[in-house]
């Protein structure tokens, strides 16, 4: 009984962690494209930049609330990746708003740097804190990267929208991949614990 109850706890991990790096891919090539479409889009008007740039807020802060009622991580983590989830909804509803002129340009890059500044705070910590997670190591560097893509967009002197664009472009590219590859750690890191669990639990001692 003990052995199939553990067996069962194991593969309902399995699934969770199958469903999370899934979620983790689509999320990295959703925002690779952004990325990539916000660098080649003809018309680099606010309204444009600020629906583009509000998608991508948008996405990354669902995703994080459901991480956080979903991860097998510690309270703290579950707290800090709602917030930061929560977080990006809200400056994704304000990055969808046209502001007047003048003011725009500088809004509109401080919800994009805020965002990314709470998701790599979130994804830092969650990864120092919860030893057990997958592919751990490279969720700590994925976060700090998006700390640093925070602080630089946040620092960057703006003077227009062709330049806010250009150099959060560049960055959303930069997460994307980083993202993506987290992902595939992610499955590699999973699949060899589930191996070791098979291994222990077909020896016989």
């Amino acid at each position: 009984m003990t052995n199939i109850t553990h067996s069962n706890q194991h593969e309902a991990a399995h699934t969770l962690v199958s469903r999370l790096w899934t979620a983790t891919l689509l999320s990295g090539v959703l925002t690779a494209i952004l990325g990539v479409l916000v660098l080649v889009w003809p018309e680099k008007s606010l309204i444009v930049a600020s629906a583009l740039f509000g998608a991508y807020l948008l996405i990354s802060g669902i995703a994080q609330v459901i991480f956080a009622f979903t991860l097998q991580v510690s309270a703290g983590s579950r707290f800090l990746l709602f917030i930061s989830g929560a977080a990006s909804v809200v400056l994704a509803v304000l990055a969808f708003r046209h502001f007047g002129e003048g003011y725009a340009i500088l809004l509109l890059a401080i919800w994009i740097a805020v965002g990314f500044i709470f998701r790599g705070v979130a994804t830092t910590a969650m990864g120092v804190s919860d030893s057990g997670l997958p592919g751990r190591g490279w969720a700590i560097f994925f976060g700090v990267i998006t700390v640093i893509a925070g602080i630089v967009v946040l620092a960057w002197p703006f003077d227009s929208i062709a330049i806010l664009t250009l150099v959060v472009g560049i960055w959303l590219v930069i997460i994307g991949v980083f993202e993506v590859v987290e992902a595939f750690v992610m499955r590699r890191d999973a699949n060899k614990v589930k191996e070791t669990v098979r291994t222990i639990e077909s020896d016989p001692r």
